[in-house]
């Protein structure tokens, strides 16, 4: 039997609006409100069960909505001494507060958690189109608590060359892996295509998915009237959506607690391997664009924790805001190209969506998914930032065993990222210099508008030659040339002026 600290999920609750009027359309706060219910429901407990939780931890919407939601949350079900937590926005953070409050549990110091999230862009956006800006406030007597330090993402310095936003961002990190793979421009741009079209078919089957078609691997891949360009070589289809109406919850508690309120057995899924990993913090200081230590890291941690190998798990949500966020986890994870198992439950946040919460939703489907396959175990990702802040939970029906459960200290795998050595990094670089990866930026229109450079001076011959950033000349033939032909290593000239540094390729 387990032992009685022993921290399970119970209860899990989601909701996907579509299709309501915007009289009748439902709050962020109305939707999460009906996920935590759900889950209770899910769980086979009144919500009257939940009023002595111990915390209640909401993750930052995208688009903040009111003063304290955790708190509002509370009062709307009537827990009265919960901790009211809100965490930053990070796709990391639902499985970040479950490895954490797994870990309070487990020692004793609380018995009951509720986590939820909640976006609802899709009904303010149309609110917005009618003239008329949401209210969704209410009044608080205080902020939230706060456990995880808010840092900036990006430098001055990165955002005055357009490395801030994520559609910005991903594809450097897309392009080196790209020229890790040795794929030309053509064939990876199918890859993805044909990475993400797996992920639209489980879409088309889920229930909550925003999305439920399947596309094809070309209509992902390539532009259309429907599917522009938003960061070469991303498309539309391939970006995560956060125009959505959806929330979900999940009730984290002990055993022992479990088995005082009644909750059946099957209801109950264990957590048994877990780790969080962050890489060294901004863009221009990562150790390799193509590669990701840190979920290497996370992962090892995650798989001895639960005595597993990756070929030992059934089931996969990785984490999906852009392809490379896939590709980097799969290969940092050891899980081969072409591996038949999916590697999404959900349909992934372009198809199913969900945006900074979307990792409830992905858990709250791998705990169906294990309660419908008992035995079988799944493993969820999590990630932050830029590929910046990672989190993974391994689950299963099979309980955890006899002894308490314990993981290792995290910063006993952080260090191993921090102690990793990097490239210098200089704001102010002239010279002849080469591409380490780049990326063009577009429109609305579609249209290149900037061409993004993470550089080395010198020919490429020196691995330890200076990084620096820079935007080659606007040029729009340029810039369709480098979307049209390899750039990856090209050879050129970089110069700053007034704190803005140029590329111009040879």
């Amino acid at each position: 039997m387990p032992h009685k600290n022993t921290p399970i999920l119970v209860g899990v609750g989601d909701i996907t609006e579509k299709g309501k009027d915007l009289e009748h359309s439902s709050s962020p706060m109305d939707l999460m409100e009906q996920a935590v219910r759900n889950a209770a429901s899910d769980a086979e407990v009144d919500i009257d069960a939940l009023q002595n939780a111990d915390v209640i931890s909401v993750v930052k919407s995208l688009y903040p909505f009111t003063k304290n939601p955790p708190y509002t949350l509370a009062g709307r079900l009537g827990i009265q001494n919960a901790r009211h937590i809100e965490t930053p926005i990070g796709g990391n953070m639902p499985q970040f507060l479950v490895n954490k409050f797994s870990e309070e549990i487990a020692e004793g110091k609380i018995k009951l958690a509720i986590f939820a999230g909640t976006e609802a862009m899709d009904t303010g956006r149309k609110h917005i189109k009618a003239g008329a800006k949401p209210d969704w406030r209410e009044d608080a007597p205080c902020k939230a608590e706060e456990i995880v330090e808010e840092l900036p993402m990006a430098t001055e310095h990165e955002k005055a060359h357009g490395i801030w936003p994520a559609r910005n961002v991903y594809p450097l990190f897309e392009n080196a892996h790209r020229g890790r793979y040795g794929n030309s421009i053509a064939d990876h741009q199918l890859e993805m295509g044909e990475l993400f079209s797996k992920f639209s078919e489980v879409a088309a089957e889920t229930d909550t998915a925003w999305f439920p078609m399947a596309r094809s691997a070309e209509e992902v891949a390539f532009p259309s009237d429907t599917n522009r360009m938003v960061g070469w070589p991303y498309t539309k289809f391939m970006n995560a959506m956060n125009q959505v109406n959806q929330a979900a919850a999940l009730i984290l508690t002990s055993v022992e607690h479990a088995k005082d309120l009644g909750i059946p057995e099957e209801k109950w899924v264990y957590l048994h391997g877990c780790a969080d990993v962050n890489e060294k913090w901004h863009v221009s200081h990562r150790v390799d664009y193509s590669r990701s230590p840190a979920i290497k890291v996370m992962g090892e941690r995650a798989f001895s924790m639960a005595k597993k190998t990756p070929q030992g798990i059934d089931y996969f949500d990785l984490y999906s805001c852009f392809p490379v966020a896939v590709e980097a986890a799969r290969d940092a994870l050891g899980i081969p190209k072409g591996d038949p198992r999916p590697l999404t439950v959900t349909g992934g946040l372009p198809y199913h969506g969900g945006a900074g919460s979307y990792v409830i939703n992905a858990i709250a489907m791998m705990v169906r998914k294990l309660r419908s396959n008992r035995g079988k175990f799944g493993m969820v990702t999590a990630n932050g930032g830029y590929l910046s802040e990672h989190a993974a939970g391994i689950y299963s029906t099979e309980p955890t065993g006899e002894e308490k459960w314990s993981r290792t200290d995290p910063a006993i795998d952080q260090q191993i990222i921090d102690d990793l050595p990097a490239p210098e990094f200089i704001e102010n670089p002239e010279g002849p210099a080469v591409i380490e990866t780049y990326t063009v930026a577009s429109g609305r229109d579609g249209r290149p508008n900037l061409g993004i450079i993470i550089g080395r001076l010198g020919d490429g011959s020196d691995a330890n030659a200076p990084r620096f950033i820079a935007n080659t000349p606007v040029n729009e033939t340029l810039l369709n040339r480098m979307m049209e032909v390899d750039y990856l290593g090209h050879r050129g000239y970089v110069k700053c002026s007034d704190n803005k540094n140029t590329f111009t390729p040879e």
